[in-house]
């Protein structure tokens, strides 16, 4: 896949959720020989099917996939944890001499697996206990709060509804005595050993919100033999409990907030559609940061944007 003199080319396809990075991803596999790794962190977790909107049993079957399906719905994968499968992953795609394809839209993933993540205080579980129950007892925005006195910048990228993560920005600051993102700075190994090609998905918002609001509607249909999103989050609550991670994401928590009764299902499928528009947004605005990004005027589903995206890594390889 690459001349012998240059690195490895290693694919990025990044972009907001619904954008159709999944349909480029398979455009470039077909065309190049790749294999995809997920770089969604709900995706990651089994069982978990139509709100991680993830590759079709046939798309799977057709180009190999890695990092879906592969973590217990109770359990915790920390941006670190994933850029190190992840960083295996690519490695054993490339010594197949295939084309790794980086696929996915959790920012923090991305730029732990790509840029490394910084070596910051280990977890104080009795501080995480008392932080969420100051949350429950004041609400996040109490939290964050807090993280905008310690560290304005990390405020800043982080929501405000981010419990977790504005808990851990908090506990690095409090136990490393200095602002996270003084250390983001510091002391982080990036992927070494490929040449990193960003594509980026930028369609026009009115776009995006229309597939968002349809993709999120089709989630919510049932039918005789078609099972939507709030039954499968009714099976997936008595096969694991509320403590399963993946509920509390997108989707799964309006569908829970409709089995508890807290909503109709007109209204949770309303807030879905808003949830996600809000996270498209917080994505975007994540993306910009990154470097050298080769943005596309479209979504990944459209015969010119692969076209232009094929063309790309064609001049590269």
């Amino acid at each position: 896949m690459t001349a012998p003199d240059r690195e490895p080319l290693l694919a990025v396809v990044l972009g907001p959720t619904a954008s159709g990075k999944t349909a480029l991803a398979l455009a470039l596999a077909r065309r190049f020989g790749g294999e995809i790794v997920n770089c969604d962190s709900v995706a990651m977790y089994r069982d978990f099917e139509i709100g991680t909107a993830k590759p079709t049993r046939a798309e799977r079957a057709e180009i190999p996939h890695h990092l879906l399906d592969c973590v217990d719905p109770m359990a915790e994968v920390s941006a670190g944890e994933y850029a190190r499968r992840a960083r295996q992953t690519v490695r054993e795609i490339e010594s197949r001499k295939h084309l790794p394809i980086v696929s996915g839209g959790t920012g923090l993933y991305l730029r732990a697996l790509l840029e490394g993540l910084f070596s910051g205080p280990q977890r104080s579980e009795e501080l995480r206990d008392k932080l969420r129950a100051r949350a429950e007892k004041r609400g996040p925005g109490y939290l964050h709060r807090i993280l905008r006195r310690l560290d304005t910048s990390a405020a800043e990228r982080i929501h405000a509804n981010d419990i977790p993560k504005t808990i851990r920005a908090i506990e690095v600051c409090l136990g490393s005595r200095r602002p996270m993102t003084e250390m983001w700075q510091e002391g982080r190994e990036g992927l070494q050993g490929f040449r990193i090609l960003r594509l980026g998905l930028h369609p026009e918002r009115e776009v995006l919100y229309d597939r968002i609001n349809g993709r999120a509607a089709k989630m919510f249909e049932e039918g005789l033999n078609q099972e939507g999103l709030i039954a499968e989050t009714k099976r997936l609550l008595e096969k694991y409990g509320e403590q399963a991670r993946p509920l509390g994401s997108l989707g799964y928590k309006q569908a829970m907030q409709f089995l508890r009764g807290e909503m109709d299902r007109k209204s949770a499928l309303a807030a879905a559609q808003q949830a996600h528009r809000n996270y498209a947004k917080r994505q975007m605005t994540w993306f910009r940061r990154e470097p050298e990004v080769h943005w596309l005027a479209g979504v990944g589903d459209e015969a010119g944007v692969q076209a232009e995206a094929l063309a790309v890594i064609e001049r590269e390889i």
